[in-house]
Parts: C-alpha cells; structure tokens; sequence
C-alpha cells in the first residue's frame, strides 16, 4: 500500500506564489515518473507537469516559464513549485506516481485557488 500526500495549496491573489509538495510512503520499491495533474470545475483532470526519476521534466504549455516540477528521490517526495499565478490556475490539484509492482497512485488532491 502506497499512500500519497499532498500540501502547500491555498488562496494567492494573482501573480502570486505556491509551493506544492508531495510525499510518498508505505510499500515502495521504487517510483519511476511523478507527478502533477489538476482538475478546474466542470473540466477534466489535465497534466500540468512530470519528472521522471533521472530528472527529465516535462510539462503542459499552459505553465512553461512559470511552473517549476522537482523531486527529492531519497525522500520520495515532489514538489511544484509555482509563480506567476494565474486565476486560470485555479484548480484541484492531484499528485500522481507511478510506482514500481503497484501502478499509478494518485494523491487526494489540495485546492489551489488563485482571485484576480
């Protein structure tokens, strides 16, 4: 059993900065790609960004040059870090990892709501 958890969400005026992180625990071998997705109401979860475990990023065109994806793979955790904030951006946003023998695990989403 692989557990995710989430933090650093909240309320930021436009413009404005978070830092979401992510941290794994339970059963785990290994964590190959992690990530972040997030879902506005009334639209579908997208992907926002992705690292894999050598440190490749990528990430959704939407938040290039303003998003900032990294993880800590000794602590199994990931972090989004996240300036220039949009009210677009305003969303639930999930931390996903694909762990070895288990599959994807999903977080429970923190809220991230940016006012204009």
């Amino acid at each position: 059993q692989v557990q995710l958890v989430e933090s650093g969400g909240g309320l930021v005026q436009a413009g404005g900065s978070l830092r979401l992180s992510c941290a794994a625990s339970g059963t785990i071998f290994s964590i190959n790609t992690m990530g972040w997705y997030r879902q506005a109401p009334g639209k579908q979860r997208e992907l926002v960004a992705t690292i894999t475990s050598g440190g490749r990023t990528n990430y959704a065109d939407l938040v290039k040059g303003r998003f900032t994806i990294s993880r800590d793979n000794v602590k199994n955790t990931v972090y989004l870090q996240m300036n220039n904030l949009k009210p677009e951006d305003t969303a639930v946003y999930y931390c996903n990892a694909l762990v070895t023998r288990l599959g994807p695990q999903w977080g429970q989403g923190t809220q991230v709501t940016v006012s204009s």
